[in-house]
């Protein structure tokens, strides 16, 4: 006997009343993000002066360099390949080196694994700090302590290698299983060696291939330090772009892209070799490895520790010559406090203006390389749009805009390439238009990764278009500088700590998406 129990026909009116209100306003949303997203970038566009009337009335100028850059003055190789290996030895030696120091001191920034908290929110803040500036920031402050040369650029390619490999690995570990770890640690083992032993062989495949993508990315932040005297080929790159000898410009970005053709290349054999498990194998210190898989690996460290240590016994020696105690504590002074007059400073050459025209730069290149979607440095491209739409912060969109479109379309790629091709072939099958199709099966698949990697070149472009005032294309960058060789350390401080604001709130904004 089943006995039925009443309904209250109030209570079922409410909630199909609600389920409708639901799915009413889930229909909403999303024409309301769009609109709010073309809202902003039509506002930051302005902002930023774009005119594409303009650009395509000078776009002559672009075609004439394109012109002169694919006729490369090949006679000029040999007088450029020594600042190339300038620039790779800066990568090699600074990625190895920053990724050293993080495996080291990731540990003390994962919960799970319970080191000191006073050291988890020092490291954090730390992290934090190095990560609002990008690679050029940190070369030009070397050049105040160590003089110019490939030490500084070095230097400064440590320290940025450093903080990001930081932060991935503690939130790798943060992801890890910590079970071993645990039992170790009830044992009585050390808290690093425990990480040593428990977690460190399941997150270095991960590890691994973080500092390979990392060295590659490198590579490219090296070929502009030398814009500011960290060695490299940045600057006779930059002599040759203002003295308009394309010719031999076309020759530097040549050899700059087969250089990094070659390295991705490496790196994807590399990164294979990591994913087949004989690197992790080799650490994991097991007894029944076949000969082969130890010696291919044992033959791949030896290989980069060969590399990394003539790399390191090439390095230029520090200049201390123009350092002194007086100069490091007016610095120090400076720095720790800022000149609260331009910080707080409403006008059109105030902080908060120029960190607006900063935002609006990369809103607006972003959205252009994400729409579109040359594995160059983003200063290079500055310093030809220059020569295009002239000086202002739309030299710095179009700057960003062509550096967003390779990256995202190589991140975009992937993702396609990963995607299961199941549905979309099912309703093709059915006789389904390909455009329906894949509006229906690929995009939903793709839409997560889309919209993280365009959020993660977002965050890139903030640090980057930091920096292209420098060749004139609006933004912080060169109030910074200016700063900076004047020794006005207050004005500087204020900029610094505007970035490093700036980058916290793109940061926690990018963790709530």
């Amino acid at each position: 006997m089943h006995l039925s129990i009443p309904t209250d026909p109030c209570r079922e009116a409410f909630q199909r009343r609600k389920q409708s209100m639901y799915r009413n306003r889930k229909k909403y949303i999303k024409p309301a993000g769009w609109f709010l997203f073309l809202l902003c970038f039509y506002a930051a566009a302005s902002f930023t002066g774009c005119d594409p009337a303009l650009f395509i009335s000078r776009s002559s100028h672009l075609s004439d360099l394109a012109a002169d850059m694919m006729r490369p003055d090949l006679s000029f190789f040999p007088k450029i390949l020594l600042p190339l290996f300038y620039t790779v030895q800066m990568s090699v030696t600074g990625t190895v080196t920053g990724s050293a120091l993080a495996l080291i001191i990731s540990p003390f920034g994962a919960v799970p694994l319970q080191f000191p908290s006073w050291a988890r929110h020092l490291l954090r803040l730390l992290i934090q700090v190095l990560l609002s500036f990008p690679a050029l920031i940190l070369a030009l402050s070397a050049t105040f302590l160590f003089g110019l040369g490939t030490f500084a650029g070095t230097f400064a390619i440590t320290l940025y290698t450093f903080a990001i490999m930081t932060k991935l690995t503690y939130e790798d570990a943060e992801h890890a299983d910590t079970a071993p770890y645990q039992a170790l640690i009830s044992v009585g083992c050390a808290r690093f060696p425990a990480f040593i032993h428990a977690v460190l062989p399941e997150i270095l495949p991960a590890f691994l291939t973080n500092a390979l993508y990392l060295f590659e990315t490198n590579v490219r932040h090296s070929s502009i330090l030398g814009y500011v005297g960290a060695g490299g080929i940045g600057l006779i790159l930059n002599e040759k772009i203002s003295w308009r000898e394309f010719h031999k410009v076309g020759t530097i970005l040549l050899l700059l892209f087969l250089t990094v053709c070659v390295i991705e290349s490496a790196n994807r054999y590399f990164t294979a070799v990591i994913h087949s498990g004989q690197i992790a194998e080799l650490f994991s210190g097991r007894k029944d490895l076949s000969k082969k898989t130890r010696i291919s690996g044992r033959m791949i460290l030896f290989g980069f520790a060969v590399l990394f240590l003539f790399c390191l016994a090439t390095q230029t020696p520090p200049d201390f010559s123009r350092t002194s105690a007086a100069a490091l504590k007016s610095m120090a002074a400076g720095l720790t406090h800022p000149d609260w007059t331009f910080f707080f400073s409403t006008e059109k050459d105030g902080l908060g203006y120029l960190l607006l025209e900063t935002i609006c730069i990369a809103i607006v290149g972003t959205s252009i390389g994400a729409f579109l979607s040359a594995p160059l440095a983003f200063l290079i491209y500055g310093l030809i749009f220059i020569r295009v739409s002239g000086p202002g912060a739309f030299t710095g969109v179009l700057t960003l805009a062509v550096c967003s479109i390779g990256l995202l379309t190589k991140r975009f790629t992937e993702c396609l390439e990963a995607i299961d091709p199941g549905p979309y072939r099912a309703l093709l099958a059915m006789g389904v238009h390909p455009v329906p199709a894949i509006c229906h099966s690929v995009l939903p698949q793709i839409a997560p990764a889309f919209c993280s990697a365009v959020l993660y070149r977002f965050d890139v472009n903030i640090r980057e278009a930091s920096v292209l005032g420098l060749v004139g294309a609006g933004g912080i960058g060169a109030p910074l500088i200016f700063a900076m060789n004047q020794y006005d350390w207050n004005k500087a401080g204020a900029i610094l700590l505007g970035m490093i604001l700036l980058v916290w709130g793109v940061d926690i904004l990018s963790s709530r998406r």
